[in-house]
């Protein structure tokens, strides 16, 4: 199988308009962890699916996300991502929508290349469909709750499932299509990539506060800096006392121009109230939900490792 990279290189290269394609380019080779393609492979070769066919329909996943990620980065005016310049910083939005655009397009005419049965085919491509719109949703969620009087914890991880959670859930499920797995396989691939989508969205939340910035690649404390409730968030006030809970409604409802002494503020809250530790808890729940789907799953055993090395690997994620 090529890598990513190549085949990314195949797709783009010489494609004009460069201002359009350039971004894209980019965008692709910049480093991340391609999660979502290793979560297709992996369903694939439980079921000894074709790698050629799960390439395309990881590579399909990888340009959703990557536009997800385009299009996130201008809603929260982020200038860093993975380290480097986000696409609207180093060229301009216009472009960096268009660009995003063309490239959840290319995802899609990716599916298309499929050779299995037609309605195998059918089968993915209307699942990534549901996909990007549970994604779409997830998202506007996420900037709703941003100016909400009040989410609720529920709400919030309803919003991850949604905005984080689908696309794992879709790359699990896709694999196993591809590769003929059962339903029940094919409903515990889907389960196994909810519960780890919503496990990585806490440990998400959580490195935005504790990470390492050199190590995470984007800026530390923009989720506080952005108002975002996220679970630390909302977790705080559910354990703060009428004054913290106060002070911390105050912080995320006015703007301020001190964002490092805000950042300390509510980093201060958190440790006080041992949200960090609270967090771990609750990924560890979600941990064991991706364990027990795993077992759900009608193959030997020995196939399952790969995935159980892969999700124990994630809970200690520190980018």
């Amino acid at each position: 199988m090529n890598t990513f990279e190549e085949h990314f290189e195949n797709i783009f290269s010489g494609q004009e308009p460069k201002t359009l394609y350039d971004p894209i380019v980019y965008t692709l080779a910049l480093p991340g962890k391609r999660l979502r393609p290793r979560l297709v492979h992996l369903a694939a070769e439980m079921f000894d699916g074709d790698n050629e066919e799960a390439n395309k329909v990881a590579s399909a996943y990888e340009m959703l996300h990557n536009f997800t990620l385009i299009h996130d980065d201008i809603m929260d005016k982020a200038e860093i991502r993975r380290g480097r310049p986000t696409v609207h910083k180093k060229w301009n939005t216009n472009t960096a929508i268009l660009s995003g655009d063309a490239l959840v397009v290319t995802a899609l005419l990716q599916l298309y290349q499929l050779t299995c049965r037609p309605e195998i085919v059918l089968s993915v491509a209307k699942l990534f469909a549901q996909v990007s719109m549970e994604t779409c949703k997830g998202q506007q969620y996420d900037l709703d709750f941003e100016t909400a009087e009040s989410v609720t914890i529920d709400q919030y991880l309803m919003m991850s499932q949604m905005k984080t959670a689908a696309m794992f859930a879709g790359c699990l499920k896709s694999g196993g299509l591809i590769a003929n797995a059962d339903e029940e396989s094919l409903q515990a691939l889907y389960d196994l990539g909810i519960h780890l989508g919503i496990a990585f969205q806490l440990a998400d939340d959580l490195l935005d506060v504790y990470a390492d910035s050199e190590v995470f690649g984007k800026t530390i404390g923009s989720d506080i800096k952005d108002n975002k409730k996220t679970f630390l968030y909302l977790k705080a006030c559910e354990l703060a006392s009428e004054k913290q809970a106060q002070q911390l409604h105050t912080l995320f409802s006015i703007p301020t121009e001190d964002e490092v002494t805000k950042f300390q503020t509510v980093k201060a809250i958190f440790d006080t109230l041992k949200v960090k530790q609270v967090t771990e808890e609750i990924i560890s729940l979600y941990i064991n939900k991706c364990l027990d789907d795993i077992e759900r799953i009608h193959i030997d055993e020995n196939k399952k490792l790969p995935a159980k090395t892969l999700i124990l690997n994630l809970k200690n994620r520190s980018k």
